[in-house]
């Protein structure tokens, strides 16, 4: 078993415990942050890599609770923008010690601006210069994000809930609950992508969401490319439609997750790409497994929320295709696990 599918496998239990977290000792913290959010007139949130696809799915519900935020990766913010002096910055970062988020953090300060840090490290830079630290630690995963992922996932999108009044003890138990039920369905999934020959090495592959699973969506797209070192894109559904379709060929590979508010438009693109050639497996709630090439069911979580691992079956199966194309999803070719310059690709 490769380290990268013990990480996987470990997810519901360390995000039952960050849940737990958030509910407890981190609730003081949260509280803290979601007065400085309310009082603040630009509210930005961030993160590189991993980190940023979380920051992807929080920022939905943000948006969907009223309360816009600015989405730009820490760079864009590092190099590209002038931060008011009466802005928050929700910063997401495992280790919290990227270049970009400590030069981040250093600008933002000088600008005035107060940052919150969500963060898995108490000794990283950001636990440590944040106006406000939000301390998630869990067991380090091998290489690939994927426990750190899903507990900064969880420590925003919680913020967001609690800036909203409504991180209350019915949505825990409903979560807690989830996150059980998706334990349960593992199994299943890693049996369909056993059982089918929609994993093919050297395959084009698309990856298509909206709302909150956008995250997972984008999170896949990062998976290809460091587990199973192959190139893949990933996009919005409806963004997919306005330019994108023209890539559709013959076999080419589509993973969608099927939005629970909008399973009629998705179905309709689902069943056009199999019209056109396609080989398509479905994500969601309530899903016919024997639709498109097959479906993969998810329990049913609170709105905005299966973001938090819906990105389990993608994660089975990059590190399903990593072992058929004989690559090596535990070590990372040119990339370390903290990047620490900003100048070119490898280790200098």
């Amino acid at each position: 078993m490769t380290y990268f599918l013990q990480d996987i496998l470990r997810q519901p239990a360390e995000l039952s415990s960050v849940i737990d977290l958030l509910d407890g000792d981190a609730r003081p913290a949260l509280e803290l942050a979601a007065d400085a959010i309310r009082n603040a007139r630009h509210v930005y949130l961030t993160g590189m890599g991993a980190s940023w696809n979380a920051a992807l799915g929080a920022g939905s519900i943000f948006h969907a609770i009223g309360h816009p935020v600015y989405l730009l990766d820490a760079a864009e913010l590092l190099h590209s923008a002038q931060i008011p002096t009466d802005s928050v910055l929700i910063v997401l970062s495992r280790s919290g010690q990227s270049l970009e988020i400590v030069r981040l953090v250093q600008k933002a300060q000088a600008y005035g601006a107060a940052v919150i840090g969500i963060t898995n490290f108490v000794d990283g830079f950001l636990a440590r210069q944040a106006n406000i630290p939000i301390l998630l630690p869990v067991g380090a995963d091998h290489g690939i994000s994927a426990n750190t992922y899903i507990s900064l996932a969880a420590g925003a999108a919680a913020l967001a809930h609690v800036r909203n009044g409504s991180f209350d003890s019915s949505l825990v138990v409903a979560l807690r609950g989830a996150v059980r039920d998706t334990k349960d369905r593992i199994p299943a999934w890693q049996r369909q992508l056993g059982a089918n020959s929609w994993l093919l090495p050297g395959a084009p592959y698309c990856f298509l969401a909206r709302g909150s699973s956008l995250a997972s969506c984008c999170a896949a797209q990062l998976l290809w490319q460091e587990g199973a070192k192959t190139p893949a894109m990933a996009m919005g559904t409806d963004t997919f439609r306005h330019g994108p379709q023209e890539t559709v060929v013959p076999g080419m590979r589509f993973m969608i997750w099927i939005d629970p508010h909008m399973r009629q438009a998705d179905m309709a693109v689902l069943r056009d790409l199999q019209q056109l050639g396609a080989s398509v497996t479905a994500i969601g709630s309530e899903l016919d497994e024997a639709i498109g090439d097959f479906g993969m069911q998810l329990p049913v979580w609170q709105p905005g929320w299966q973001f938090l691992m819906d990105v389990i079956p993608a994660q089975l199966a990059a590190e399903a295709l990593a072992a058929l194309s004989g690559a090596d999803c535990d070590s990372f070719r040119f990339a370390s696990y903290v990047v620490d310059t900003e100048q070119g690709l490898l280790a200098k």
